[in-house]
């Protein structure tokens, strides 16, 4: 029988001392994923006692903070999601929703994925995602990308059709992009999807995911802890930071409609290098 590693259990005790972590794209995941194909549901997974009661402190604690400060589409969205503290949700379960009003699906991944792999998978609706859980030790924080900070973060906003638009506008332009624009985009999507907020009128709300799956990040953003700046997608970005504690900078956005129109004009200086077959696949014609 195929016994699944499980990497809370052999990933040192402090997150912090974790190498390697180079990119939010860098997705470690249980190898229990390896034989998921497309088109098969995606394995379940058996979390121990401990990991259900880290993925139940995250959760709980969020509760507090997310109907003040998360955007009014993470909220509208995350009503889709019948989140429990006793059990750890399961991909397969959260994808099935994710189709139904979006399109967007789940993949987990077995490894490492090239930044331009993963990005690649967003232009066709597919979102790469962990599966393991972070350590017990630290249910407060891991700086590269669990189970929690996936479902939590990532998976409500992704049923809103404007962000899903955003985030698949992102991927579209990685399939025409030199190694120099992978980069770039890999920033932006930093920047974005991962540490954006948006303006609710006098107000700033967290979409990025980073933010809304950290209740620690959250007080930072809440706190006025980070500046704002606006999302250029054209200028180059700054340089991600992922070790050193909370961001000191979020890319604000005035709608999620606004960003895409910018990453529309982006995507429009890269189209002449994508075939017209996989154009027509991603509806660009």
């Amino acid at each position: 029988m195929h016994m699944p590693v499980r990497p809370s259990y052999w990933l040192p005790a402090h997150c912090a001392d974790r190498a390697g972590l180079k990119l939010v794209v860098a997705l470690i995941v249980l190898d229990s994923a390896a034989p998921c194909c497309s088109g098969e549901p995606i394995p379940r997974i058996e979390y121990t006692a401990d990991e259900v009661v880290v993925w139940g402190t995250v959760l709980q604690q969020l509760r507090d903070l997310l109907p003040q400060h998360a955007c009014k589409e993470f909220l509208r969205c995350w009503q889709l999601f019948d989140f429990r503290a006793d059990e750890v949700p399961q991909l397969e379960d959260l994808s099935q929703v994710l189709q139904a009003h979006t399109g967007f699906r789940i993949r987990p991944v077995a490894g490492l994925l090239h930044p331009r792999d993963f990005l690649n998978g967003l232009a066709f609706k597919t979102f790469h995602s962990t599966q393991y859980m972070r350590h017990v030790s630290r249910p407060d924080y891991t700086p590269e990308p669990d189970v929690v900070h996936e479902v939590i973060g990532h998976v409500p906003m992704l049923a809103d059709p404007d962000f899903a638009n955003l985030v698949q506008l992102i991927g579209i332009a990685s399939l025409g992009a030199d190694e120099k624009q992978i980069w770039h985009l890999t920033k932006l999507y930093w920047y974005s999807v991962e540490f954006g907020v948006v303006r609710e009128g006098d107000d700033i709300k967290a979409f990025g995911a980073g933010i809304l799956s950290s209740f620690g990040e959250l007080r930072h953003m809440a706190a006025g802890g980070a500046r704002l700046e606006p999302l250029d997608v054209f200028q180059p970005q700054p340089k991600m930071s992922y070790k050193d504690g909370y961001q000191q900078q979020y890319a604000v956005l005035d709608s999620f409609a606004a960003g895409a129109e910018q990453l529309k004009a982006y995507c429009a200086t890269l189209h002449h290098t994508i075939p017209l077959d996989v154009r027509i696949a991603v509806g660009l014609q």
